[in-house]
C-alpha cells in the first residue's frame, strides 16, 4: 500500500532520479526521516548550493567550481595526451582507474542526426583549437561503444587525419551499446591499456 502525503512525495522525487527504483527511493526517504537535523541541514545546503557553485571548465568542459577544473589546473598532468569523452560523468569514470595522467576534452554529447545533434552542437571546434595550440601528441577516444559514439570518434578522426597526431581509441572490453560511466575500473583499465591506433603517428 502506498504511503500518503509528503513522505510519498519525497519517495516520488527520489524515484525520478536515474538508477533509483521504488524500493531504493523508499529506503532513502526512510533514512532521511530517521536522520538528525544536522545531517538534514547539511544535505539541504549542499543540494541548494551545488547548482549555483558549479559550471563547466572553460578549457575541457569538465564540471568545475572555478573557470578551470582541477585536472586542467594540475601541472603534473601530461598535456601531450587528450582523452575525448562525451560527458563530464565519463571523466569521473576514467579517473577511477588511476591509470590515465593526461588531460580530457568533454564533447557534451555525441553525433546523433536523428536527435538533431550535429558537429556544431558539440565542443568539436574547441577541441580542434586545443590540438592546434597545446602540443598534443596523442588523441584518445573514449566515447561510448555504441553507434553514436563510434560515429563521433570517426568524424573527429577524419578531421585530424592530416596531422601528426597519434589517434587511438579504447580497446575491446567495453560492452557494445553500453555507457562509459557504468563501466568498472578493471574493464576500463584493460580497455585503456589495449587502445588501438585509428590514424597518425608512428
Amino acid at each position: 500500500m502506498a504511503q500518503d502525503g509528503i513522505v510519498q512525495d519525497l519517495m516520488d522525487q527520489f524515484g525520478r532520479l536515474p538508477g533509483i527504483g521504488p524500493k531504493s527511493a523508499q529506503r532513502i526517504a526512510y533514512h532521511l526521516l530517521e536522520a538528525d537535523n544536522e545531517q538534514l541541514d547539511s544535505l539541504s545546503r549542499v543540494v541548494s548550493e551545488v547548482k549555483a557553485r558549479t559550471k563547466f571548465c572553460t578549457v575541457c568542459g569538465n564540471i568545475a567550481e572555478l573557470d578551470l577544473c582541477p585536472i586542467c589546473l594540475d601541472d603534473e598532468r601530461d598535456a601531450t595526451m587528450i582523452c575525448v569523452v562525451e560527458e563530464w560523468k565519463d571523466v569521473v569514470a576514467m579517473e577511477r582507474m588511476h591509470d590515465f595522467r593526461g588531460l580530457y576534452h568533454v564533447l557534451g554529447g555525441s553525433l546523433s542526426p536523428i536527435d538533431g545533434i550535429g558537429p556544431d552542437n558539440l565542443r568539436i571546434r574547441e577541441l580542434l583549437a586545443r590540438l592546434a595550440d597545446e602540443g598534443v601528441k596523442e588523441l584518445i577516444f573514449a566515447t561510448d561503444p555504441n553507434l553514436e559514439g563510434e560515429a563521433t570518434a570517426s568524424y573527429i578522426a577524419r578531421l585530424v587525419a592530416d596531422t601528426d597526431l597519434v589517434v587511438t581509441k579504447l580497446a575491446s572490453g567495453l560492452p557494445v551499446g553500453g555507457d562509459l560511466e557504468y563501466a568498472d575500473e578493471i574493464t576500463l583499465g584493460r580497455a585503456f591499456e589495449g587502445r588501438r591506433a585509428i590514424s597518425g603517428g608512428v
